[in-house]
């Protein structure tokens, strides 16, 4: 027995360094191609670099299709979460008492939480044509699934002490989320909000790769006709926009939750 615990952690690393091998066998992955065409990636970096900043500076259209990805982002996130907060009162069950409503719901947002959001972007594409708005609806789904989820958490974790007290001296539903839920569930809505649209920003990037509008769809553009000189000054872009945005987001989290 003592020496079945001696090798047991030896067991373990050898079962999943197999089962590495085994599945790197299934995708027909070979490393040795890494090192062999190594080469291509030098060529590739050849024909990036320099960048062509002039296709940012000089151009309206890259900077307006930076604006396009805020903006869908913004709108995407605050629709979403609006919706989501809605979806999450009635999914929580110290809130609206009725079970069925609750387990039905909680399948609504867990539904919308899987489908991924190239689909629903494909989807939207066909139906209202390519372009930001096929990216903020696609966005605001996604948002829905997401915050719905971890606001109904939220919501249903509080402190019943004092929705307790105030359902003793006779309050009503209104009240009680207004002087005893909501106090307390601020914050989180506020956190979750802002790191969520930090998270869609990267969103509304990708998704306009496929069709979603924005700054994403003018970097596929890029790659498409081979102007990597250009598709290397719109990543730069990209990434100066995450970083701004991601940091702007943590200071006003900070900021506002005094933490």
């Amino acid at each position: 027995m003592l020496i079945l615990n001696k090798y047991k952690s030896w067991f373990y690393t050898l079962m999943v360094l197999l089962i590495m091998y085994l599945l790197m066998l299934f995708l027909k992955i070979d490393i040795g191609i890494i090192f062999s065409d190594l080469h291509y990636v030098g060529d590739l970096l050849n024909e990036m670099f320099p960048p062509n900043y002039k296709v940012v500076w000089e151009n309206n259209v890259v900077f307006n299709s930076i604006i396009q990805t805020i903006c869908m982002a913004y709108l995407g996130t605050l629709i979403g979460g609006i919706l989501g907060f809605i979806f999450s009162i009635i999914a929580s069950n110290n809130i609206f008492n009725n079970k069925y409503i609750s387990v039905i719901t909680k399948w609504f947002l867990s539904f919308i939480r899987v489908i991924p959001s190239l689909i629903i972007v494909l989807i939207f594409v066909i139906a209202v044509g390519p372009g930001p708005f096929a990216g903020v609806l696609t966005i605001i789904i996604s948002t829905i699934g997401t915050l719905g989820k971890l606001f109904t958490e939220s919501i249903e974790n509080l402190d019943p002490t004092s929705a307790n007290s105030l359902r003793a001296i006779g309050g009503n539903k209104l009240q009680i989320f207004k002087f005893s839920i909501w106090p307390e569930f601020l914050p989180s809505f506020i956190s979750n909000l802002l790191y969520c649209f930090d998270i869609n920003m990267r969103t509304a990037v990708a998704l306009g790769i496929f069709g979603g509008g924005g700054i994403g769809y003018k970097l596929f553009l890029a790659m498409r006709v081979l102007h990597y000189k250009d598709a290397i000054a719109l990543i730069t872009c990209i990434i100066v926009l995450l970083l701004i945005i991601e940091n702007l987001s943590n200071y006003l989290r900070h900021k506002i939750l005094g933490s």
